[in-house]
């Protein structure tokens, strides 16, 4: 699945691409693809005469202001979840079996939504309604990790008394919005925090350690426009330079970049978990 820094990477692009869009037509391929309103055809009468605005990111999630006649015309949001990418179509091509949504402009470009498990959501949020009433999920999500609100007192604060391993916890979205298994485990073995580590054993200094380590990881994954792992692809239709340089993830039975220990794969709480077993010795 898409974390934050794929997730932003693509905030980026359509911000660059897609702002000052204006929808000429909209046409859903898969009727699951769209989560609100309940009919396709809502959804797309609500786009068709709209001026897509400025891209806004919340976790995982995309947002996009709408404007019709100089108006309010509510928000666009989007969820790539496992598999979800836009492509933008510059001329008119054929779409693939996987492709779900498309969106044209009046010069006949398009963005295009294809997702292969499709398990990726859209939404339409009308004028004057909070986002977190219809796009429900951000109501769960904890403070955004390059936020003044993440902080090492948060951690500690949040994971006080808990018994949960630390990657378990970082994985939970009401912790720290848009981390996954990717960051996750690179975060880990920068800090030199094992995995299964129980969260409210953790000292201030690893707090601090970990902290930085996930701030730093996700900056460096940004700046490369995302993982080489999974089926990411930016509007290009280009993935990311940051899984070339991965310290552990999906490294497993390969020899550590620091010591040369091989690193291990486990199991915790149903992910996979890549760690060096010396240079993150509890």
């Amino acid at each position: 699945m898409p974390e934050l820094p794929e997730v932003e990477t693509v905030r980026r692009g359509l911000e660059q691409r897609v702002s000052g869009f204006e929808i000429a037509r909209v046409e859903v391929l898969r009727a699951r693809a769209i989560a609100a309103p309940p009919l396709p055809e809502l959804f797309c009468s609500a786009l068709v005469g709209c001026t897509v605005q400025q891209w806004l990111r919340r976790g995982k999630y995309l947002m996009a202001t709408l404007q019709r006649d100089g108006g309010d015309a509510g928000h666009w949001g989007v969820h790539l979840r496992m598999t979800g990418q836009f492509l933008w179509m510059n001329a008119p091509t054929e779409p693939c079996r996987h492709t779900r949504v498309r969106i044209w402009n009046q010069h006949n470009q398009e963005l295009r939504f294809v997702d292969l498990r499709s398990f990726g959501e859209m939404w339409w949020v009308p004028p004057g309604e909070p986002l977190e009433s219809v796009m429900t999920g951000l109501r769960r999500l904890g403070p955004e990790p390059f936020s003044p609100e993440f902080s090492p007192a948060y951690l500690a604060a949040r994971l006080a008394g808990s018994s949960r391993p630390i990657k378990t916890a970082l994985l939970d979205q009401a912790l720290v919005a848009g981390v996954g298994n990717i960051y996750a485990d690179e975060s880990l073995f920068i800090s030199r925090i094992a995995p299964h580590t129980r969260s409210g054993q953790l000292k201030p200094e690893q707090l601090t350690r970990l902290h930085r380590a996930l701030v730093e990881v996700l900056e460096a994954s940004i700046g490369a426009g995302g993982t080489t792992f999974s089926d990411f692809r930016d509007l290009t239709g280009t993935n990311g330079n940051y899984g070339n340089a991965a310290w552990v993830y999906r490294r497993g039975g390969a020899p550590c970049r620091v010591c040369g220990t091989p690193i291990q794969r486990d199991k915790l709480g149903g992910r996979s978990s890549h760690w060096c077993p010396n240079c993150q010795a509890a």
